[in-house]
């Protein structure tokens, strides 16, 4: 299942990236948005995020992706 769900994750991811412009206008300006590049590059950051969670989520490396955040948030270690 989770290689199902995996290759729904990174089709979503594409799609995302695909018709950012869409997105972008769905979504709205924000301040806090140009901080990450604008309306149109948020979903384009957010699209690259998912399209790799949901390939390191499906090959079973999701804790060797996430490992970075485990350096600097303690509560994520095991």
């Amino acid at each position: 299942m989770t290689i199902v769900f995996g290759i729904l994750g990174m089709i979503f991811g594409i799609i995302l990236i695909k018709y950012r412009e869409a997105v972008g206008d769905m979504l709205g300006s924000a301040e806090w948005m140009r901080y990450f590049g604008g309306t149109y590059m948020l979903p384009i950051w957010l699209g690259i995020f998912i399209f790799f969670y949901s390939f390191a989520w499906m090959t079973g490396t999701l804790e060797f992706f996430l490992s970075p955040l485990f350096w600097f948030i303690p509560a994520m270690r095991k």
